[in-house]
């Protein structure tokens, strides 16, 4: 009778458990660090906005007055228009690339919540176009006689004006994302939109410059941006649903 060999049961292999899916946070931020990754391939996109900010208020100086104490009164209100439409220039882009090699649509197929990767895509246009213009407004502001007291609140109120701004452009970004050369329509659809953002940022602006306290102002605007991340990313989500049906 032959000897069968038994291979004792604490030297079996064991079974591998099966890997958990990951948790909504974690699919949120690898699809941020893709969305970074992809967008510094393509470095025209990145310097687009930031180089129309930098003219538009460049430009000012010489077709007005280089006279410092007259920008002083008009730097409130080119500051904020030059990074208005600065953050246009990037919103055709934010689901466009997307929706033609449809990665959109096996982003709502995944049985993930659609609200919380269009959230991680918005902030990756925000650390792309907004956190730049932000950082770049005390710069231009300076070049347009602003005294370095009223720097801080530059940089807080236009913070907080295009942390407001990139979820209202995502909801027009998702409206017409079917639409072929969609940039003047998405333009026309944000910027009603944000107006009350532009009144409180440029207000806030013009009392950091007469050195007045402007808190109030920037209260008003963390509202508009709380506001803004709520309810702008479900708008979103909804409007990217109807176009990919």
């Amino acid at each position: 009778m032959s000897e069968l060999s038994v291979v004792p049961s604490s030297l079996a292999r064991p079974e591998r458990a099966p890997r958990a899916a990951p948790g909504a946070a974690a699919v949120a931020w690898m699809m941020l660090e893709r969305d970074l990754k992809l967008a510094f391939r393509k470095a025209s996109q990145l310097v687009q906005p930031l180089a129309f900010f930098a003219m538009v208020t460049t430009l000012f100086p010489l077709a007005i007055t280089p006279e410092l104490t007259r920008l002083r009164h008009i730097a409130s209100g080119v500051l904020w228009a030059a990074a208005l439409l600065s953050s246009l220039l990037a919103l055709e882009f934010l689901f466009r690339d997307d929706a033609q090699d449809g990665t959109l649509e096996q982003y709502a197929l995944s049985g993930r919540a659609l609200t919380g990767l269009l959230v991680a895509k918005t902030a990756a246009h925000w650390l792309l176009t907004g956190l730049p213009l932000a950082l770049m407004a005390p710069l231009a502001a300076v070049s347009l006689g602003v005294p370095a007291h009223a720097l801080p609140g530059i940089l807080a109120s236009v913070t907080l004006g295009t942390v407001t701004m990139s979820p209202l452009g995502a909801v027009g970004a998702a409206l017409t994302l079917g639409v072929r050369r969609a940039g003047a329509l998405l333009s026309l659809l944000t910027l009603p939109l944000t107006i009350p953002v532009l009144i409180f940022g440029a207000h806030a602006t013009q009392l950091a410059i007469r050195g007045e306290p402007y808190g109030a102002s920037l209260t008003l605007l963390a509202a508009l941006a709380v506001f803004g991340m709520t309810l702008a990313p479900l708008a979103a989500a909804a409007a990217v649903r109807i176009n990919l049906e």
